[in-house]
């Protein structure tokens, strides 16, 4: 073979492994019961909400005894283990035995929420044995409203496998995913006050750099309108004068110095010898 066909042939090689190798890590998501075309926007919105917690896994321990010590492995839209594609979305080992268990599908899912929790459901999970005539598996995943906490406390409430039909494992946990949007707490003057600020900053800033860069001006003048704002202030203190001042207008000013008593009596000898005569 020529180097250029070996070369072609290894590329052919290497692009096929590619593309094996990115089938392979692409991660299926959640699929919500029924028709494609029928899904609620308010699911697809639910779906779309949980997406931060799809990246995350949580596990936990539960012993019973000596008879029951399993390990629940849980994904939020995501397989627990993509390679064996099984669509496992809670998973649940037996530590003695190191048998798999699949609780519930992620191609099975349903989707609802309140005001303050979102609630997951896996179905068509592995076929009960003598439990709850034998029907499939599914857990219940409560998700409650925890502010500041993308996710923690995942545990199990209990499982319930006494009855003939819709057996279930629910279990719950706590993110900031199903918590309500916070809204605002400004009133409506507060709102007013920030845009009076607001405004009133701009013009501040916006004239003082016109007056700078544009008109040229220098030291006080820089403020814009600065005319204005002086004629305005000595108006506003000429008023205050008016309004606040404390004695009748047209009394006459009191002046200290020497009074009339200071000065003393004209002496009656008069100096008329030093007339000319």
């Amino acid at each position: 073979m020529s180097p250029p066909c070996h070369t072609s042939a290894l590329l052919l090689v290497f692009m096929a492994l590619a593309v094996a190798g990115a089938e392979q890590s692409e991660e299926r998501s959640c699929d919500v019961i029924g028709d494609e075309s029928s899904e609620s926007q308010m699911e697809r919105a639910l779906l779309k909400k949980l997406e931060p917690l799809s990246h995350m896994r949580f596990n936990m321990t539960v012993e019973k005894g000596k008879t029951e010590n399993y390990i629940y492995h849980f994904r939020v839209c995501r397989e627990v283990n993509s390679t064996t594609h099984d669509f496992g979305g809670l998973v649940q080992t037996d530590r003695q035995s190191g048998k798999t268990t699949v609780i519930g599908r992620i191609n099975e899912t349903q989707v609802f929420n309140g005001s303050d929790w979102i609630m997951l459901i896996y179905k068509g999970g592995d076929s009960y044995g003598r439990h709850c005539s034998g029907e499939k598996r599914r857990a219940v995943i409560m998700i409650s409203c925890k502010r500041g906490v993308t996710a923690s406390s995942f545990s199990i409430i209990s499982e319930e496998r006494e009855k003939e039909q819709e057996c279930f494992y629910l279990f719950e946990m706590d993110s900031s995913v199903a918590c309500p949007a916070e809204n605002s707490h400004l009133s409506v003057g507060s709102i007013l006050l920030i845009t009076f600020v607001s405004l009133i900053a701009v013009y501040i800033i916006g004239g003082f750099l016109y007056q700078r860069l544009v008109v040229g001006a220098k030291g006080m003048e820089q403020i814009p309108h600065f005319a204005f704002w002086q004629d305005l202030g000595n108006l506003v203190a000429d008023g205050c004068d008016f309004v606040c001042r404390s004695k009748p207008r047209n009394a006459p000013a009191a002046y200290r110095g020497v009074g009339d008593d200071q000065l003393g009596e004209e002496s009656e000898e008069r100096d008329d010898h030093l007339l000319p005569m």
